[in-house]
């Protein structure tokens, strides 16, 4: 349960997002944000020992300096501490929020050597991974991939053998399509919470449907059966 000084913390947090993000064209903006604020809510429901403050406020401030959408990481990152500094929030909170964001991602799990999360964080890294799951997120890959000048699809180009971050940000042999396969057919198999889980199931049978249906179409065999 949160207290009356952490909700009206998190209003000045989400304002700060919304003014940080709200331009986005590559699918991380606010839109994004309040999709992945709403899922950690809806786990938490399922988890009530996780602290619901850490949790909400990690999730809102999650992409507000992400290497994807900033070239400045470092300036980023200050104008949170910044922030959160300036609206009272104590520096072993901001602690808890900065260690989930930065441990959090699917490249730093992948190809770094995170740190354990908290349930708070597992948390905000099932609601962040369940969000690139399911039909939103096939929009989004499309939305992002047209923002980079992504090829949408190959069939000569088979998904890549990622073994560091320099090849996942690497868009040399990236597809939209492959991305799935590269990415997002995984991430159901690295949720954390039960509810997670149970919705990360639902989501990924979606995409699988729409790839499958969408290769069929582009090799024209759909319609011989």
């Amino acid at each position: 349960m949160m207290t009356k000084t952490e909700e009206q913390q998190l209003v000045a947090i989400t304002a700060f997002m919304q003014k940080v993000l709200g331009g986005d064209e590559s699918g991380h903006d606010t839109t994004h944000i309040d999709r992945v604020v709403a899922l950690t809510k809806h786990i938490l429901t399922t988890e009530p020992t996780a602290d619901e403050f850490i949790a909400v406020a990690a999730a809102t401030l999650h992409d507000t300096y992400d290497d994807k959408l900033f070239k400045n990481v470092t300036s980023a990152k200050q104008a949170v501490v910044d922030m959160l500094t300036d609206n009272g929030i104590d520096e072993a909170k901001q602690a808890e929020i900065f260690q989930i964001i930065d441990n959090m991602s699917w490249s730093k799990q992948r190809f770094g050597n995170p740190e354990p999360l908290t349930l708070a964080g597992q948390i905000v890294q099932d609601a962040d991974r369940l969000e690139a799951i399911g039909a939103i997120a096939v929009a989004r890959v499309i939305q992002y991939g047209v923002q980079k000048h992504h090829i949408l699809y190959d069939p000569t180009m088979p998904p890549r053998d990622l073994k560091t971050k320099a090849d996942y940000r690497d868009a040399t042999g990236e597809t939209m399509i492959n991305h799935f396969y590269e990415k997002l057919f995984l991430l159901k198999d690295y949720l954390n919470t039960d509810e997670g889980k149970r919705i990360g199931a639902k989501r990924d049978a979606i995409m699988h449907e729409f790839v499958a249906q969408f290769e069929a179409e582009w090799a024209g065999t759909d319609y011989l059966n």
